[in-house]
């Protein structure tokens, strides 16, 4: 699943337990015209994908399907055929949010897996 969201989405939330329940829903990734920079960062922190793609909010609808590939910054809105293009994150980002998390690849990184 997707979250769509307006401005500031997680304001108010200083705590990884926001990110963690979101994930835990089944969310994937959320798309936002921006993001509260302590949601941003506990996002990144426990594996959850976040753009920020202020055109793709405002032309995705409620009920549209919506595809997106986070490596290449890429959002399609697969109803109405429209793509998007977000900042990419940086290899070593792709690589926390890949492991699930930044304990998960602190643990990767150091062989305890």
């Amino acid at each position: 699943d997707i979250i769509v969201a307006d401005e500031n989405f997680g304001c108010g939330s200083s705590r990884e337990h926001a990110p963690i329940a979101i994930k835990a829903a089944g969310v994937d990734v959320v798309i936002a015209k921006s993001f509260a920079r302590i949601f941003y960062r506990n996002s990144i922190n426990t594996g959850l994908a976040i753009m920020e793609c202020p055109e793709a909010v405002d032309a995705i609808s409620q009920g549209d399907v919506v595809s997106v590939d986070a490596d290449a910054g890429v959002i399609v809105n697969e109803t109405t055929g429209q793509t998007f293009e977000a900042q990419p994150f940086p290899p070593f980002i792709r690589e926390i949010i890949e492991a699930g998390g930044l304990i998960n690849r602190t643990k990767a990184k150091l062989g305890e897996e």
